[in-house]
């Protein structure tokens, strides 16, 4: 099916090939599943590329919809108009029919305008009146969650979003999974309870480390084993964790932080009984496998990017600051996370996972 410049057919994807200039942060791109999902909905024979980070290839590696997943070369901020119109004539020979641009800046509609491609559907953003010739207006009030913005753009601009958006749902790797519990010398024998108490996006988003320690300390009690994941940049709080548990807990702990890849991590996750985690990347993936999961927010909301699985929980303690949606407490009491309670985590673990 082809597609004129200016109008494109509704609620039907854009001709047969589509390019997606994916976003930058792990939780970003686990919710532009439901976009990709929505676009397959609407013509199965869709061929969906997109352009990323490198690091993202584990998680669009893990998406039945996606064809292809190119490594986008130039990093977060970075303009190389150059670089970018190389990129450009590159994509020119693939004939893409659509681009759809998920980022709100100017410099990520560059590649889309200079490879061509036809129809270039984007969110008003960041001065791109030109390089996109599909701009949307945003009404935050009809479209309040992340998802339904990425999920928008699959549809004409006048068709409405459905009731009910496919949700994230990720292919895990179980050879991969197998072969990492021989590697790391886990074991499968305790039901396991993965911990993820890192977060990119700064301090104000990770909750205390003596209150992982006593959630990890309850499940080991009962019988499970604990696993720390997330990157090197949280080695260091999952060992204060581990350190925190006594002697004979610590050997059913395993601080796996920095000691596998996003998509070992995946994996690794796919296999857990049970997590619990701050408003981070890992938590999207969790939801995407269908975890049982219990998320902690501190100064973020659920109400803008919250877990998509139909297994999550979310608890937050509502606080006259917050949320404040700031990398790190600007009254430097961190109220919100502090008085979250292990109990009431512990509680929800219960309901979700029955011993």
């Amino acid at each position: 099916m082809t597609a004129s410049k200016n109008m494109a057919p509704k609620n039907q994807a854009i001709g047969n090939k589509v390019l997606v200039v994916g976003p930058s942060w792990v939780g970003d791109m686990v919710m532009a599943q439901s976009l990709f999902m929505l676009l397959r909905q609407q013509d199965p024979n869709v061929l969906i590329d997109v352009l990323a980070p490198s690091w993202s290839r584990p998680i669009l590696e893990r998406m039945p919809e996606v064809r292809r997943a190119i490594d986008m070369p130039i990093g977060h901020g970075s303009i190389m108009w150059g670089d970018r119109r190389k990129i450009g004539l590159e994509l020119r020979l693939e004939h893409y029919a659509q681009a759809i641009i998920l980022p709100n800046s100017m410099k990520s509609a560059l590649i889309p305008w200079f490879a061509k491609i036809p129809y270039r559907s984007g969110w008003k953003g960041e001065m791109r009146y030109g390089l996109l010739n599909d701009l949307r207006h945003l009404d935050k009030g009809s479209y309040p969650l992340m998802v339904q913005r990425f999920a928008a753009l699959a549809l004409h601009k006048s068709a409405e979003l459905p009731d009910s958006l496919p949700r994230p749902a990720l292919t895990a790797d179980s050879q991969n999974a197998t072969a990492l519990l021989v590697r790391l010398s886990l074991t499968s024998g305790r039901k396991i309870l993965a911990l993820c108490p890192g977060a990119e996006f700064g301090p104000s988003k990770q909750w205390p480390e003596e209150h992982y320690a006593k959630v990890a300390a309850n499940k080991i009690s009962e019988g499970w084993q604990v696993w720390l994941l997330g990157s090197e940049k949280d080695r260091r709080v999952g060992q204060k964790i581990i350190d925190s548990l006594s002697f004979n807990y610590r050997e059913h702990s395993y601080n796996l932080a920095g000691a596998t890849k996003l998509g070992d991590v995946i994996d690794l996750l796919s296999i857990a009984d049970a997590v619990v985690s701050n408003d981070s990347g890992l938590m999207h993936i969790a939801a995407a496998l269908g975890r049982p999961l219990v998320v902690v927010y501190g100064s973020t909301s659920p109400k803008f990017t919250p877990p998509l699985g139909k297994k999550a929980v979310m608890l937050s303690v509502p606080v006259d600051c917050g949320p404040c949606f700031q990398r790190e407490c600007s009254i430097k009491s961190m109220k919100c996370l502090n008085d979250l309670s292990p109990t009431k985590v512990i509680s929800e673990l219960s309901q979700l996972v029955p011993n």
